[in-house]
This record gives structure tokens, sequence and C-alpha cells, in this order.
């Protein structure tokens, strides 16, 4: 397959939460390319070129926004992967979730999470944090080189 540019990669159960997500950073001109999948062993193979993503040559997203409460494999232990590995340790990750529970806030960050955002119930506020993360991590954040 041909190389992938991914600026995002969204790990995202909701269908309802991932289409809000991708509509309002489409709306603000931030979005040029973001992959989106709905479990945490999804996200794992798309990262390390594993199962269905084994023959897809792309290079790493720009950022992860991860969710935690995700089927297959859970948020936390995603976040743990890509923290533990070489590869992808110096991916930002930004975790987008429901969750205010302080044990998934402590675990998030003693894994190295960039940022832990709590998701808005309305979709006025939730397109808000979107456009301003989409700002933030593509626009004003000086990434280090990946390769």
């Amino acid at each position: 397959m041909p190389l992938s540019e991914v600026q995002i990669l969204l790990v995202e159960d909701s269908p309802e939460d991932a289409e809000l997500m991708l509509r309002a950073l489409k709306s603000s001109h931030v979005l040029n390319n973001c992959h989106h999948v709905e479990d945490g062993a999804a996200a794992l193979n798309y990262l390390f070129n594993e199962g269905e993503y084994k023959d897809l040559v792309h290079e790493n997203p720009k950022v992860v926004l991860l969710d935690l409460k995700l089927p297959k494999i859970d948020g936390i232990e995603v976040l743990r992967r890509i923290k533990n590995d070489p590869r992808t340790r110096l991916i930002p990750v930004v975790v987008l979730t429901s969750s205010q529970e302080s044990q998934d806030l402590d675990a998030a960050y003693k894994l190295g999470v960039n940022s832990y955002i709590v998701k808005p119930v309305d979709f006025e506020h939730f397109a808000e944090v979107a456009v301003k993360l989409g700002f933030y991590w593509k626009l004003m954040n000086v990434p280090p080189d990946l390769k």
C-alpha cells in the first residue's frame, strides 16, 4: 500500500462522538487526514502495522485522540503500549473521555499522556473542544522528529 500520512488517529467507539469530532475538525478546516478506529485492538494494529494494517506503509500520526472506555483493549492499556514502545512513545496522546474518575486521570498521567480532556456533553461545547484540540496539536504544538 502507498504511504499514508495521518495527522490524527481518533480512537473512539461511540459513532456519535466520532462523528461529532470529525465534523467539528472538518468544519474548522483543521483536519487534513484523520483515521478513525473503534477499539483499542484496532488502534494498536494501526500503530504497529499488525492485523488488518500489516501491509499499510504509514508515518506515525501527529497526535492520537484516545477514548478510555474502549472494547477489546481499553484506552489505558493502549496508552501503556504506545508510551512503552520506542517507535511510538513520542507521539502525543490526548485522552478524550467521559471519565472523570481520579484513578483514570492518575493512571493516564503516570503513563505519560500529554493531555486529559473530559468530553463535553452538548454538541456546541464538544465542537469547540474539537476545534481547539485540532488547532493546538496541528498548528501550534512543535512535535519532536518522530523518524
